[in-house]
């Protein structure tokens, strides 16, 4: 076995490179971890990928690790952004990424084009910002509701950037933002998600690290220079290492790629983030590792990161589970249905490795929010190929179920989706009939992920009219199954809807759909539209008899 490594403090200006380390047991590669600048991790070929400087390697090599030089991966660190011929906006040959300041611009004028839909709120400071060590930058959250519904409403909270070289993550979640904007009104399930929900997005969650990774640098920590380590670029505080819930376990060497900061929450984004994030969660678990949230907990969590295609919840700080273990499992199973992710508990042995001071594992720990972490493509630096194609068309549905999920993240994922809800006719008179169709299906989980879905047959299907079925004075309505029966777990249901002394205009016909175990899903949505009144007919006038 090899020596216990102790790796330089001060990584020299030599060239670093990516290698593949191999590590004798779980013990041993979370040993590393909380040393190393880790990028990927092979269990089952007993070796992980990481960034290593000069001195690093040589430590390693001198304990008698294995170390094999990535050439191809290393050839790439070396490799400048540059502009693309005729590019005149985005990241230098990265087009399809926007600046911190394109973004910030796009998401100002996103919330002033749609006062009753959007508010762009300064939520703090970057580090730089807030020591005057530079001009730094706001820290802002998009908020999305429709304004003119009251609230309280559930909440979904999504957050990129954290590490500044993730690059993906940040435009990932700005076009999210512009989805639902653009959506609004067009179609059913986003227009009632913003009439009865909120979404808030934070999409760069470290600005000042955003502007290294911008010029070419693989930065991943805030800009903390302050912080003990005097060598660029190894300075800085990893801000996912860095909240309050189970800090401390991480590096304490400030040059090393996961330094945990001097202390919990020591970085002004840090605070930023969970005092927002406490100001529009309550705390809805109580003190102890082992204290579960309620089952009725409303609130979705989620962090994008990059890169290793995977969905992680908590508990990340160690093996282990969280006391919410099987709801987290099943909500997270589900959403990597929809991009196709391996899921699992991120400090589970050989799911990746531990971490602590986790943003996940702090809005679960501190407030019960379902959390997760996205770890979306394949690099840093993903090519906006890949970006365009591949990231957003998986990722993007996994959040809008997510968004679906907030207001019983604990307990709707056990249910049924109800797909393919359709009305014929889509617009009529008042008064006509139509048929509202849908299929409910209770087997879409993650193939690959960790552990087992119980998978059961639909027990009933319901729809509501222009309110989902826990408003105050909703009305659900029962679908007959098409067939007679309910006994399969993917069946179709059907109703005759009467619209009778309705009024002319357009209505949504939400959809929810209930297992064998009583569980209800995520409702679904179709839009109906009636246009008026049927044209009155008249008898022909008949002349009455002289004389009477």
């Amino acid at each position: 076995m090899p020596e216990e490594v102790h790796l330089p403090a001060h990584p020299p200006a030599a060239r670093p490179v990516v290698a593949r380390v191999f590590f004798v047991d779980l013990a041993d590669l979370s040993r590393l971890a909380s040393e190393l600048d880790v990028w990927e991790v092979y269990h089952e070929a007993g070796y992980l990928v990481a960034l290593l400087h000069a001195d690093q390697s040589t430590a390693l090599l001198q304990a008698g690790y294995r170390v094999e030089v990535d050439e191809v991966k290393t050839a790439l660190l070396e490799r400048p952004l540059q502009l693309l011929p005729n590019q005149t906006a985005g990241i230098p040959g990265r087009p399809c990424y926007r600046t911190v300041e394109e973004t910030d611009a796009d998401m100002a004028q996103l919330a002033a084009d749609h006062p009753g839909l959007a508010a762009w709120v300064d939520i703090g400071d970057s580090w730089e910002k807030a020591v005057g060590a530079g001009p730094g930058y706001d820290l802002y959250a998009l908020v999305l509701t429709n304004s003119a519904i009251p609230g309280p409403k559930p909440k979904f909270f999504l957050i990129a950037a954290i590490h500044a070289r993730e690059l993906a993550t940040a435009e990932l979640a700005a076009r999210c933002a512009e989805y639902l904007v653009a959506s609004y009104g067009a179609g059913p399930d986003v227009t009632w998600l913003l009439d009865y929900f909120e979404v808030h997005i934070v999409p760069m969650a470290n600005p000042d690290g955003r502007k290294q990774a911008e010029a070419g640098w693989y930065w991943r920590k805030n800009a903390d220079n302050d912080d003990g380590c005097p060598i660029f670029p190894h300075y800085g505080t990893d801000l996912n290492r860095n909240s309050s819930f189970h800090w401390g376990g991480d590096s304490t060497n400030p040059c090393y790629e996961t330094y945990q900061g001097p202390s919990a929450a020591s970085e002004p984004e840090t605070q930023a983030i969970q005092d927002y994030v406490a100001s529009i969660f309550p705390d809805q678990r109580g003190a102890g590792d082992d204290v579960p949230a309620p089952g009725d907990a409303m609130g979705i969590f989620i962090t994008l990161h990059s890169y290793g295609r995977q969905v992680l919840f908590p508990y990340g700080f160690g093996p282990i589970q969280a006391p919410n273990h099987t709801q987290l499992q099943t909500l997270g199973r589900k959403l990597g249905y929809f991009n196709d992710y391996e899921v699992c508990q991120s400090g589970a042995p050989y799911c990746m490795y531990a971490t602590t001071g986790a943003t996940d594992d702090w809005a679960y720990g501190e407030l019960g929010l379902a959390a997760y972490t996205f770890e979306v493509g394949t690099s840093f630096f993903q090519d906006c190929s890949d970006f365009e194609n591949v990231i957003i068309p998986e990722n993007l549905p996994a959040l809008m179920y997510a968004f679906k999920t907030a207001r019983r993240p604990y307990q709707a994922p056990a249910g049924p989706e109800s797909l393919a809800v359709i009305v014929i006719p889509d617009t009529i008179l008042v008064g006509t009939q139509v048929t509202l169709t849908a299929v409910a299906d209770d087997t879409r989980y993650d193939s690959h992920g960790w552990g087992d879905e119980p998978v059961q047959s639909i027990a009933a299907a319901r729809y509501t009219v222009d309110a989902p079925s826990w408003t105050t004075g909703a009305i659900s309505y029962p679908m007959p199954p098409a067939d007679g029966a309910f006994d399969d777990p993917v069946e179709t249901a059907q109703a005759t809807v009467d619209t009778s002394g309705w009024t002319p205009g357009r209505h949504i016909l939400f959809v929810e759909s209930q297992d064998a175990d009583g569980n209800w899903g995520v409702p679904t949505a179709a839009f109906l539209w009636i246009t008026g009144f049927p044209k009155r007919s008249y008898l022909p006038l008949i002349a009455r008899p002289a004389g009477l």
